[in-house]
């Protein structure tokens, strides 16, 4: 049987370039080289070798983060070019990636958020009218972006500014929301027509750190993450529930990951990753790995979902 010839597309131009690359890394050491023809592009430097080469590509691996990966681009290319690939497709990716809008869906399918305000330019001399608004602490996020780059925890009034402008250098896009204290989970899905949730995953950052920020997400040992989530059997059940829920609504397919907060016996949901980490130990491979798929098999399954919706 010939091989799948797979581009394997990582690297490129965002803040989480390097987070790209070393899953890149490991899935290229996981797929069965008997099976594919494994060909690396950088979108940085590669996307005219790409368009050259898009005719004998089988399908795409897009394992970008960020910017110009998980907002709708590189997948709006690939369907110019026509080639397949795993994962969300133009719209449910930029629906995931824009937090206002992920927030706003949530919402209409009655899914439980905190609440949340848009900053503007404005509010950088002038926050009151957001602390009016919110109650303190407040979570301070760029809108587009991801691993918590450019994020802050504000506890006092006097903070909200520096926070502020934090954001905005790495967005034109802010979000202030009310900080909800709990247990961080994060919940996996995998699938097109049919959907499976996979077992909860808790995140447990070390007492060093203020909230799960790029270092506690990428430094080992800064973390610890307990598979399946020790938690009642109600709690998974919801968690699962919402997670499927926070798909559909965002228009997903392939597989999505769903990041929520528990608080006294309720779900908050944070937001939904349409490329989730991919190297073995990165949660949704964990969480699949509970659920009978370990990572090798994990990838050919959603390379066969890609191929099944080309």
């Amino acid at each position: 049987m010939a091989k799948i010839r797979l581009a394997l597309i990582a690297g490129g131009k965002s803040a989480e370039r390097e987070v790209s690359l070393k899953g890149a890394a490991g899935v290229e050491e996981a797929l069965d080289r008997e099976r594919y023809e494994l060909v690396r592009y950088d979108p940085a430097t590669d996307l005219v070798a790409l368009a050259q080469d898009a005719e004998s590509i089988d399908v795409a691996f897009v394992l970008l983060h960020g910017l110009w990966g998980e907002d709708g681009t590189i997948q709006g290319l690939l369907e110019l070019l026509g080639i397949p690939y795993q994962g969300a497709g133009v719209l449910g990716s930029a629906l995931a990636m824009h937090k206002h809008l992920a927030k706003t869906l949530y919402r209409q399918e009655g899914l439980p958020v905190a609440q949340w305000q848009l900053a503007t330019a404005a509010h950088l001399e002038a926050p009151g009218p957001l602390l009016e608004a919110l109650r303190l602490p407040l979570v301070v996020k760029p809108v587009k972006q991801g691993s918590s780059i450019g994020m802050t925890i504000v506890r006092e009034p006097e903070e909200l500014t520096t926070a502020l402008a934090l954001a905005f250098q790495h967005d034109d896009e802010v979000m202030v929301e009310e900080y909800i204290k709990g247990r961080e989970i994060t919940v996996g899905v995998i699938g097109n027509d049919e959907l499976m949730a996979l077992p909860l995953v808790e995140i447990i950052p070390d007492s060093r750190f203020d909230f799960f920020d790029y270092e506690a997400k990428y430094v080992p040992g800064a973390s610890t993450e307990i598979c399946p989530a020790k938690v009642d059997a109600a709690i998974v059940q919801l968690a699962q529930e919402y997670a499927l829920r926070a798909h559909r609504c965002l228009q997903l397919k392939g597989y999505s990951r769903t990041d929520m907060l528990v608080r006294e016996g309720e779900l908050f949901l944070l937001e939904t990753n349409t490329i989730p980490g991919m190297t073995p130990t990165s949660l949704l491979p964990q969480a699949a790995a509970a659920a009978g798929l370990p990572f090798p098999r994990l990838l050919d399954r959603l390379i066969e979902l890609a191929l099944e919706e080309s």
